[in-house]
């Protein structure tokens, strides 16, 4: 499954290659389009940081809203102690304590807050600590002058509140207090710059991405109308080349159809001008039989009568050379009156029209090779013929094909060695027949396995007869069929040509393998 994947992910950038190296209106319009999608990613991760900035900076003006104000608020809670204190020395009345004791209450809290929000922050967390000394200073101050006035001590009191004291702690707190603020406001105002920037800098960013976003719709609007007016200059060239191809193809179908029907007499007076001959053949074919039967009864008669005066020669020549000869001649004069035939309907009928039938290939095949038993024989070679599939299909069509590749492998058997010639096939699993022709003949240079499928080419030694025709009509007859031949070979080791067929030919209407 992995190869597969990675089969079809290599499938897949070699189109993507492909594509990208054509330069055609769809790839151009595709690189805008990644272009535009380009620009709007960068102004959405630009918008996402300035957003993601901006809260930041909410955060931490939040932050220094807050420590300002719990600042002001512990300078207000002193001063209200403050107050509370004075009023009570003053007037001797206990709700001014009340006042003290509530702003002291509150403090607490406050320093906490306070402290808390400026726990990491060195730079005011230690003003924080020196106001928190100094309240600790002043109150302590407050509370001696209120104890010595309920014990009626007020002029010793007042006399504290007179020597100063708490004005130096409440005037350093104040100024470490305004401290705080100035140095939450300095930030503040640096920060407030800083977002503005962003602010026009993301401002800006969406402006040039809009200005180049119009900009790239407005090129591919140009590639458009340019494609769409090179299309109509296209079509009216094209429009002005077709005007006289009518009268052009008439004329040129005219003159293929006499040429084919020229072929077509052609083909009949060859195929009966051989005719003749062929008849003669096959008649003095039946003579020479009449005349090896009488020859082997005249044997039949030496032998019983003067055994001596017979040759062994004789007889063998009578009994089985001859008889085998005509057998040879007779299987190669039916093929020669199958292929006439065929020529002559062909000649009538024009493209021969396919008939399926259901064939016995190993009796076929059998009889092909009888009719090149002598060459094989006189070449020392031999045809190993197995048991093979039938099939349905065109039994002449067949017959070609195995005759081509049988007449090719005996013509190109190696000298150097005793020839063999294997056809074997099975039947697939798919509803096919494979069929295999294999020879241990001279062989074909992998380089040329598709060249020797074309018309009039030939490869290896040319020092065998031949046009370069067989191969490329037997490739033309299996695609007839609905199959294909593939062939397997090494220079010297011979060559096995593989066939693949349908194991039940059907026929479109134009009379072609569906």
């Amino acid at each position: 499954m992995r190869l597969a994947f990675r089969e079809r992910l290599a499938g897949w950038l070699r189109a993507a290659a492909a594509f990208m190296r054509t330069p055609t209106l769809a790839r151009q319009l595709a690189g805008l389009l990644a272009l535009g999608i380009a620009l709007l990613l960068v102004v959405n991760l630009a918008t996402v940081v300035l957003i993601a900035r901006a809260n930041d900076f909410n955060e931490t003006v939040e932050q220094s809203h807050r420590v300002r104000t719990a600042s002001k608020d512990v300078l207000t809670r002193l001063i209200d102690a403050e107050t509370g204190q004075r009023g009570y020395i003053l007037t001797e009345r206990e709700e001014y304590l009340g006042i003290h004791d509530e702003a002291l209450r509150a403090l607490p809290e406050l320093f906490s807050e306070l402290e808390r929000l400026t726990a990491d922050d060195p730079q005011v967390s230690a003003h924080v600590r020196r106001v928190r000394a100094l309240s600790i200073r002043r109150l302590d101050l407050m509370e001696r002058t209120i104890l010595l006035a309920r014990v009626g001590r007020y002029t010793e009191s007042v006399a504290l509140i007179r020597g100063g004291q708490g004005k130096v702690y409440m005037d350093q707190l104040r100024r470490e207090i305004a401290a705080i603020d100035a140095l939450e406001y300095q930030r503040l105002e640096a920060r407030r710059t800083r977002s503005e920037w962003a602010a026009r800098a993301t401002l800006g960013v969406n402006l040039l991405a809009a200005v180049l976003v119009v900009g790239v719709a407005a090129l591919s609007l140009w590639l458009i109308r340019r494609y769409v007016a090179d299309l109509t200059g296209a079509r009216d060239a094209l429009d002005r080349l077709n005007a006289g191809l009518e009268e052009q193809v008439r004329a040129r179908t005219g003159a293929l159809t006499r040429a084919n029907e020229e072929i077509q007499r052609f083909a009949y007076i060859v195929s009966h001008d051989l005719r003749a001959p062929l008849v003669n053949i096959m008649g003095y074919t039946s003579e020479l039989e009449t005349a090896n039967r009488a020859l082997d009864e005249q044997v039949d008669v030496l032998e019983a009568r003067a055994p001596k005066s017979l040759k062994p020669e004789t007889a063998q020549a009578v009994r089985e050379d001859i008889p085998e000869a005509i057998g040879f001649i007779r299987a190669s004069t039916e093929k020669m009156d199958r292929l006439i035939n065929a020529i002559l309907k062909l000649s009538r009928e024009g493209r021969r029209t396919l008939t399926p039938e259901p064939l016995d290939v190993s009796a076929m095949v059998r009889k092909i090779a009888d009719s090149v038993r002598h060459q094989t024989e006189s070449a020392g070679a031999e045809i190993v013929i197995d048991a093979l599939p039938t099939l349905t299909s065109d039994r002449l069509s067949l017959e070609q094909i195995f005759g081509n590749l049988i007449d090719n492998a005996v013509k190109y058997l190696d000298p150097s060695r005793p020839g063999r010639i294997q056809i074997s096939g099975e039947d697939d699993a798919r509803g096919t027949v494979t069929y295999r022709v294999a020879d241990n003949g001279r062989g074909v240079s992998p380089k040329d396995h598709e060249r020797i499928f074309e018309l009039f080419r030939r490869s290896g030694r040319q020092d065998r007869p031949g046009e370069g025709l067989g191969l490329a009509f037997v490739r033309n007859s299996v695609r007839r069929l609905g199959g294909v031949i593939d062939v397997e070979s090494e220079l010297g080791q011979g060559s096995t040509f593989i066939l693949k067929f349908p194991k039940r030919l059907s026929l479109d209407p134009a009379g072609d393998a569906a």
